[in-house]
Order: structure tokens, then C-alpha cells, then sequence
């Protein structure tokens, strides 16, 4: 039987101001594990929507919640 493989990521589903919604966001380990928490997870989900804005021309709104999803 093969072992499962740890992940380096960790997914999270991020509900935007604007009822929006993102499912199985990758977050590093690192940075969930980091002393930051929570405040580290959203600052890594901004920078990554400020990226995907600046790809696709579209703002993305503020973040209202963050959820880890557990699998």
C-alpha cells in the first residue's frame, strides 16, 4: 500500500465582500504554520489576487472570510 504524500500546500475557500466566492485556494505550508496564522494565510490570498488581477485586468473585492478546507 502506497503512503499518502504529505502536501506542501494547504487549501483554503475564500468568500469575498462582494458574496464572491473561491474554492480550494493553495496556501504554502509554510505560511499556515508561520507565527502570523491567519493574518500571513490572507496576506499570501491578496498578494495571489493582486497577481491575477494584474493578469486578467479584473479587481478582485476585500476578503470577508477564510476557511481551511479539510480533506
Amino acid at each position: 500500500m502506497k503512503r499518502r504524500s504529505e502536501s506542501s500546500f494547504v487549501q483554503f475557500d475564500v468568500v469575498y465582500a462582494d458574496g464572491t466566492v473561491t474554492s480550494r485556494r493553495k496556501v504554502p505550508l509554510s505560511v499556515v504554520e508561520s507565527f502570523e496564522g491567519e493574518a500571513a494565510v490572507r496576506a499570501t490570498l491578496e498578494a495571489q489576487d493582486r497577481d491575477i488581477a494584474l493578469a486578467s485586468g479584473r479587481q478582485r473585492g476585500a476578503i470577508r472570510t477564510i476557511k481551511r478546507v479539510r480533506s
